[in-house]
This record gives C-alpha cells, structure tokens and sequence, in this order.
C-alpha cells in the first residue's frame, strides 16, 4: 500500500488528526511505530464504544506496528473527568485489579494478543508521583510546566465550575497523569474517543517536556447507544457488551433507530454504508445485527440468533427453548424475577415492572403484583423468557 492509501485507510472515521502531516512523516518512515490506547477498567465489560478506538488499533496492528494496550490501573482510582458533570466515584484497587483482568481478556476478542504489549500505569505513575527518590521531584517537575489556564480551560471543567458542580484536585491532575503515559511507553500515536481530545494532546505536551518527538493525535467518535440518544455507557443501559449472549446482542442491535444503524455500518464494520442504504431497512439491520454477533461468537451462533430472532419477533411466537425457574411458594413478582435470574436487584426489577417492561403469558404487568406459584411464561423486554413453573 502506498502512505496515501494506508493514510485513507486509518483516518476512515477519525475526528481530530493531530496533525495529518507529521501522520504522513511517520507512516512513510518505515518505522514500525509505537501506537497507545489508554483504558481505564472503570467497570467489568467493555462494549462497542470501545470497539470503536480497539478497531482502529487494530488496523496499525495489521499494518505492522505495536499496538500499546494501557490498563490505567493508577488512573482508575484517580477518575477520568472527561465529559462528565459530576465527580467520578473513586474505585478500591482491589475492584480495579478485577475489571482489568477482563478488560485485558475482552480486547483480545479485537487485537491480536501476540501483537499486543499490555502495560499498566501504576508501573510508572507510583514512582513518578514518588519520584525516584522519594522526594517527589518528577510530578513537581512537571506541575510546575503546566498551566492551570490549559486544564481550566476544558469546556467540561468550565461548564461545573459555572454550574457549582464539585471539581477535586484529582480530576485536575488526571490529564497530566493521562500525559505522563506517553512518555513512559515512548508512543509514536495515541488513539482516543473524541472526549479525551484534551487528555491525549496533554500527551503531546508531556512528551515536549521531555524532549520527546511528540505523538500524532486521532480521535474517534463516540458510538451513540441503543436509545439513539445519548453516547453508549453501561451506566445509562444503553450499551451492548462483548460478552452479551448472541440472541441479547443480536436483540439489541435489531432495536437501533433505523438514521443510528449506518453509523454503526461506519464505525463497527468495514461495508460501506452508502451501499447499504440502498437496501431495504430491515435486511440492513438484520445484516448489520448478524455481523457484529458473528464478530463476537461466530457465524454459526450470529444464524441461530437471527433465526431465534425471527422466530419471536417477526412472527411473534415464544423461544423453542426457555430457561426453566420453579416458583416454590407466593412472593412479590419483583422478588421472582431476581430469583429466576432476569434482574440483579429487586430496583431494577421493580423499575421494569413500571416502565411496563413486564409480561406473564403475554399479559402486561405494571405493578409490583404478589405471584401465586403457577405455570407460565415469565417475558422481560424482548429478549428475556422464563418459564415458570410451581
């Protein structure tokens, strides 16, 4: 391929290119290049939107270079402040140690592990918080070279500032951690979601301060979730995760607005979406829904999964096969659906009772009803069966 065409190929989608020209240097230098995405394992699973930046490493992957994976072990109890109009709840490191062992499981489904170095902030962050000797002098060093005019400046800051939202120290300093980062691992490019536009140019910055040729910037965009609202987040339930069950998944991307779906054409397959929407609708999502599936638990389940859909949803008839609870004695329905393992807690299930999200043998239930043991079809949603049994 010429630079040309590998400069096409990577930008595909891209929303900030810091800057196209030093990108062309680099690619056309032959150098096999050092490229970085920095994760914080804030929560268990990793879904689309992270597929988002993960595809995009992958390609300088199969194009030759190293694909640096950060797990911000260290910056995951720090609290990323990026976009958001509260402080972050502060994580203990033994949560944080959990959910990067299944971070580090669920990127391999995207990049290739023998083509991955995996590191961990903590590696450096400690000891430059410390300073080799103890004193403190590196994090002195560099606070001293960044001014609070550059990190006052992010939009989302001003935006609490002005509103009287809390802003801590912590969430402050995080860019500068986020920076530091860089020049640990001597990055060569970072990659990032167009929210951390601020946090992977302070990479750029922290690498000048060391006299470090500085990182080209990309930033993608960030994947809107089912709702067809708001970015994709797990706290919002607007997400699909790598570890969703195929017919959860395939349910979930059959449910997209219909404007959303080509976004997810452009930014989670390589189809073009122009193409796309010269079909009909429905084939597109069903296409999109058994690609992404296939991508995630192969061709053989993403079939089974548009066939289940089908056969539930487009003609309206209940699953061949349906988990089985036994209901052994009368108790709140809200109290069964967690029993029967539909809901984490009874919040949750009382939620979906009221929002109307609920059925017995197709009838709607809407209040948190006393259950009297007795055969039926428990429904949550779309895609959730039980069948109970007394």
């Amino acid at each position: 391929m010429t630079t040309d065409e590998i400069l096409k190929e990577i930008t595909r989608g891209a929303v900030d290119i810091v800057s196209r020209e030093e990108l062309a240097k680099k690619i056309s230098s032959g150098k096999k290049l050092r490229v970085k995405l920095g994760v914080d394992p804030s929560s268990r699973d990793l879904h689309l939107g992270h597929s988002v930046v993960l595809d995009k490493l992958r390609q300088f992957q199969d194009l030759g270079h190293t694909a640096v994976l950060i797990i911000g072990d260290f910056t995951a109890q720090v609290g990323d402040p990026s976009g958001r109009d509260s402080t972050r709840p502060v994580l203990d490191a033994e949560t944080v140690a959990a959910n990067a062992k299944t971070y580090t499981e669920q990127a391999y489904k995207i990049l290739d592990r023998e083509r991955t170095e995996i590191r961990f902030n903590s590696e450096w962050l400690k000891p430059f918080m410390g300073g080799q000797s103890g004193t403190g002098s590196d994090f002195i060093m560099t606070a001293k070279s960044v001014t609070m005019a550059t990190l006052l400046g992010r939009e989302d800051f001003k935006a609490r500032l002005e509103e009287g939202n809390p802003l801590s120290l912590l969430e402050i300093l995080y860019p500068v951690f986020q920076g530091y980062d860089s020049v640990a691992v001597k990055a060569d490019i970072e990659l990032g979601g167009q929210d951390q536009r601020l946090n992977v140019l302070m990479g750029r910055d922290m690498q000048k301060l060391n006299g470090v040729e500085p990182q080209v910037v990309i930033t993608m965009p960030l994947l809107v979730g089912t709702d067809g609202v708001k970015k994709m987040s797990k706290s919002l339930g607007n997400y699909v995760a790598f570890n969703d069950e195929p017919n959860e998944m395939f349910g979930k991307l059959m449910s997209l607005p219909d404007p959303l779906m080509y976004t997810y054409y452009e930014l989670l397959t390589p189809e073009d979406p122009a193409a796309v929407k010269a079909g009909h609708p429905m084939a597109a999502k069903k296409k999109l829904a058994g690609l992404i599936t296939a991508r995630y638990h192969g061709a053989q389940q993403a079939a089974a999964a548009l066939a289940h859909f089908e056969q539930v949803f487009s003609r309206k008839e209940l699953p061949e096969e349906m988990e089985t609870y036994r209901a052994e004695k009368p108790g709140k329905l809200s109290a069964l659906m967690v029993a029967a393992g539909i809901c984490k807690g009874m919040n949750e299930a009382r939620r979906l009772i009221t929002q109307g999200a609920v059925r017995l043998d197709g009838a709607k239930v809407d209040e948190d009803i006393v259950f009297e043991p007795k055969e039926c079809v428990l429904q949550v949603g779309r895609r959730q069966f039980r069948k109970i049994t007394a």
